[in-house]
């Protein structure tokens, strides 16, 4: 089975599990931070938006430069609304789903590196970089949103197994 073809069901799970958490956001709270060092509920929502599009960098670039010395430094995607944060997910995820597709295994074992200041952060294969840098970093992401969700008593979804919310408690 082709590399890209075993990843794809495990992407799509986390996406649609993710999506489900995003359909979740306040209108009104998108400024609301639990901690003065946390990031604002929104800012949080528009990075998880975000992330499926790093699959098409990783896929179709050798690198990404987050700060060039000399170069325009990287302007993070900001949702003003739940549903401009779905519209950039879904149209992220869309575009992920086609790069994995097309991704064959020599390609996706091919390294990748993250760049910042000039310097290199990581280099690892693009596959190591879908699943770790991508997948991952928008599970802890998706955690951080759910508690967020909690804190202002807003229902969280079933994401591995049913909820407190949704069971009832």
């Amino acid at each position: 089975m082709a590399l890209s073809n075993a990843l794809l069901p495990e992407f799509d799970h986390e996406m649609a599990n993710t999506r489900k958490t995003l359909e979740r956001l306040p209108n009104d709270k998108f400024a609301w931070k639990p901690h003065e060092k946390s990031m604002a509920l929104g800012r949080l929502a528009s990075h998880l938006a975000e992330l499926p599009g790093w699959v098409v960098d990783a896929i179709e670039k050798d690198s990404f430069h987050v700060s060039p010395p000399g170069g325009q430094t990287h302007q993070p995607f900001q949702g003003r609304s739940p549903a401009e944060v779905l519209e950039a997910f879904d149209k992220n995820v869309t575009a992920a789903r086609v790069a994995i597709s097309g991704a064959s295994d020599d390609h996706l074992l091919k390294p990748w590196t993250l760049l910042a200041s000039g310097k290199t952060v990581f280099t690892l294969p693009r596959i190591a970089v879908l699943r770790g840098f991508v997948m991952n970093h928008s599970i802890h992401h998706r955690a951080q949103l759910g508690v967020y969700l909690r804190l202002n008593n807003i229902p969280v979804p079933a994401i591995y197994g049913p909820s407190a919310d949704e069971l009832g408690m």
